[in-house]
């Protein structure tokens, strides 16, 4: 499944650079929802994040197209515990790259769309603070992240004075473990994230 994933996305982004003029580029940005999935953290909370980034749509029809991204991404999860009579706040900063490909289906001339495929992500931060104080633990997420998901996005129809604009949420749920070789976590980690997002094309 995770080859899978990795070819498609490869391979759409080798069709999208031989049609990059027909392709029309944007910005967007947002609020992650965001935790880890798996027995061992299934008491945490997520963390509230946010991601940024450019994005790219190629229509082959009036109904149906494929939105290429690429995001940076904060995610992770924290935890309050009473330890000692004392509160401890526990937040773990996993920070990505993320590059996903979607397939976008077009509901008639509505302006909605539901938007579907994979996404790799690649770790550029991983850290752990214990009450807002960075603790030097060697944790060793993995450099690379698979996910699949999709959700709804309305872009705002020409000639209104919204035009360009577009609003979408989407969830994410990851395929591969992010704590592979970690004796902590232990091997069924995965990442979740819940992102409602702002974007505009050019």
């Amino acid at each position: 499944m995770k080859k899978i994933a990795l070819s498609l996305i490869l391979g759409v982004f080798a069709f999208g650079v031989s049609s990059a003029q027909e392709i029309d580029f944007g910005v967007k940005g947002g609020v992650n929802f965001a935790k880890l999935t798996g027995d061992n953290v299934e008491d945490a909370d997520g963390r509230t994040g946010f991601h940024v980034g450019l994005t790219g749509e190629y229509m082959f029809n009036e109904t149906f197209g494929l939105q290429g991204e690429v995001v940076y991404s904060t995610q992770g999860l924290q935890s309050e515990d009473e330890i000692l009579g004392q509160n401890v706040e526990q937040v773990l900063k996993l920070d990505y790259i993320n590059v996903p490909v979607l397939a976008k289906f077009y509901i008639a001339d509505s302006g909605f769309s539901i938007d579907a495929g994979p996404q790799i992500g690649f770790l550029v931060s991983d850290k752990y603070e214990v009450n807002g104080e960075n603790v030097d633990e060697e944790l060793n997420a993995e450099t690379i992240d698979l996910s699949v998901g999709g959700g709804l996005a309305y872009k705002f129809k020409e000639g209104t004075s919204l035009e360009g604009f577009n609003v979408s949420a989407r969830y994410m749920i990851g395929l591969s473990n992010v704590y592979k070789d970690n004796d902590t976590f232990g091997d069924d980690i995965t990442n979740s994230n819940l992102q409602i997002s702002l974007g505009y094309k050019f």
